[in-house]
């Protein structure tokens, strides 16, 4: 008996009966007009310097090169950017959420308004977490069991029930170009037992992902990720590591980082994980972390990256820069004329300054988070442009040399640390 396995009870928009996705689904895998602009999905390294890797990712909707930043747009938008500015940044693959867009709008609605492509306007490449991290950040709301995850709404209290079948036939229905497996995130501190139980898990769902994957007889273009869990134990990363990269997935994902670990305790987990994934697919690190963060786990072999950081941050009045950290609510930037990072070529650099954004941020007026906004993720954008470019030229230990060590070991120049 088909398990009922994706559903938000007590929803206006529930998920329609399978005869009814099967003639509304708009080519799910199609962009807006039943017509391809990129290719089936695939990967291929261009070029290598030591285990790092210039890239180029084929999907649907165009191509990418890698490695990349994901900006996470959790509903479909980064808070505070259009869709125009964010391509202008040079963006070209979306980080979106299946939990929060499931219980916001639902499939049904957004299949009738043509996808998720169509529906945000959004011409690039989208990938999709499964809601797996929602499992960690929502512990209080949720329970798990080998069937699925079941959560209690955070919006409205209803029952979201999540099952690795219908979590990528929910992806596959609205057009996602790679899309992520259910798996269950633990927290850290974590026993043994908890993390090997959760892996056991994690992988147990991945092969059920993987059979109904393209299961309605249009073999998918998009492409599926399993996610390799284990917390902070060795043996136990390296047994998902193994086990997943025999099975047939399309990339690979390294998650359970950033849950409350210390930073070298996840760049650890990276450099295990990392060069025992297959070398012939993507492999995603999955919300971490700093530009020191994503230059370690480049240099490990890491393709796909996303981080709520830049933006998050950004809101806060923390801007990142090419000489530190520039915490711009602090009063030493009252009079300060210089743009928030003289060598970026973002708009905000070019047109204001950082007593400008200070003002901003100091009476609340929410275009200083914009536009804070607007920078950070511009900031990551370049930075992944220029490790590309290294790679290419065979020349990331000189970046890591003359780029790095800009940056104090708390994110700020020592004469901003104070």
């Amino acid at each position: 008996m088909e398990l009922a396995a994706l559903s938000v009870r007590g929803s206006s928009d529930p998920l329609p009966p399978k005869a009814a996705r099967e003639t509304r689904r708009p080519s799910g895998r199609l962009r807006s007009g039943g017509q391809f602009h990129g290719g089936r999905f695939g990967f291929r390294v261009v070029s290598r310097d030591g285990l790092a890797r210039l890239g180029r990712l084929t999907t649907p909707h165009g191509e990418v090169e890698t490695p990349a930043f994901m900006p996470v747009g959790t509903l479909g938008a980064v808070k505070g950017l259009s869709q125009d500015v964010l391509e202008a940044a040079g963006a070209r693959l979306l980080m979106t959420n299946l939990f929060h867009l499931l219980e916001r709008v639902g499939p049904d609605r957004i299949t009738g308004l043509g996808g998720l492509h169509e529906f945000i306007g959004w011409d690039g490449p989208l990938a999709m977490d499964s809601g797996g991290y929602q499992v960690f950040s929502l512990a209080g709301l949720r329970r798990v069991d080998d069937r699925g995850v079941t959560f209690r709404s955070p919006h409205d209290g209803s029952t979201v029930e999540l099952t690795p079948e219908r979590v990528v036939e929910f992806q596959e229905q609205i057009g996602v170009d790679a899309a992520m497996v259910l798996d269950e995130c633990p927290p850290w501190p974590v026993d043994r037992e908890a993390a090997a139980e959760a892996l056991r898990r994690t992988n147990l769902w991945a092969r059920r992902s993987l059979d109904r994957w393209g299961a309605d007889g249009d073999p998918a273009a998009a492409g599926l990720f399993g996610i390799v869990q284990g917390s902070f134990f060795e043996d136990l990363r390296l047994a998902a590591a193994e086990d997943l990269a025999g099975l047939p997935f399309d990339g690979y994902a390294i998650g359970g980082v950033s849950v409350g670990e210390e930073r070298e305790l996840g760049r650890q987990a990276v450099s295990w994980v990392a060069p025992a994934l297959p070398d012939d697919r993507p492999r995603y690190l999955m919300g971490l972390g700093t530009p020191e963060d994503l230059f370690h786990a480049v240099s490990l072999g890491v393709d796909l990256f996303d981080c709520v950081l830049p933006s998050r941050n950004a809101r806060h009045g923390t801007l990142f820069s090419s000489t530190g950290i520039v915490r711009i609510k602090k009063a030493r930037y009252r009079e300060d004329p210089r743009p928030v990072d003289p060598a970026c070529g973002c708009p905000v650099c070019r047109r204001h300054s950082r007593a400008f954004l200070h003002h901003l941020f100091r009476c609340g007026e929410i275009t200083g988070k914009v536009l804070a906004t607007e920078h950070n993720v511009r900031f990551y954008l370049d930075f992944m442009a220029d490790l590309r470019r290294a790679i290419a030229d065979g020349a990331l230990a000189t970046f890591a040399a003359s780029r790095l060590p800009e940056v104090g070991p708390e994110g700020e120049p020592e004469a901003e640390r104070r």
